[in-house]
């Protein structure tokens, strides 16, 4: 059965359980590092974020969290568009095969900002309130 949008706007979207963010989620719980998860799950949004997280909280490194942070936010951009996302609409924070590209997303809000990309980091907060949450409900994952 489906249900009427009855705000007249683009559907949820929902990342499979199945894809690159299910075969990191199940790497990491076996006791894999995420730096050890990339080559078993390169296109996961998941892996990638948490190395951004790490590099920016642990080592200090903003540079090294963009980067990774940029990559798990374009992974994540590739899966919502195969999952039927059209560029808008709301990416539900509480369905956890979406939360490797908004803590990816998040990531790249904070280390732009760090590296003085303050008009990224505000369009990437932006795209997460666009989505239906807000950077302390992603930030409240880690």
């Amino acid at each position: 059965m489906s249900h009427e949008n009855l705000l007249d706007g683009p559907a949820p979207t929902h990342l499979p359980a199945d894809g690159p963010d299910g075969d990191a989620r199940a790497a990491l719980a076996a006791g894999s590092s995420p730096r050890d998860v990339v080559p078993v799950a390169p296109a996961s949004s998941l892996v990638w974020a948490l190395l951004a997280e790490r590099a920016l909280a642990d080592e200090g490194d903003p540079v090294a969290a963009y980067a990774y942070a940029r990559t798990g936010y374009h992974r994540g951009l590739d899966a919502l568009r195969r999952a039927g996302w059209r560029g808008r609409g709301p990416v539900p924070v509480d369905h956890a095969p979406n939360q490797g590209f908004l803590r990816a997303l998040l990531a790249l809000a904070e280390a732009a900002e760090a590296i003085g990309e303050t008009e990224e980091s505000q369009r990437c907060e932006q795209f997460l309130v666009d989505s239906g949450t807000s950077a302390e409900e992603v930030a409240g994952l880690r």
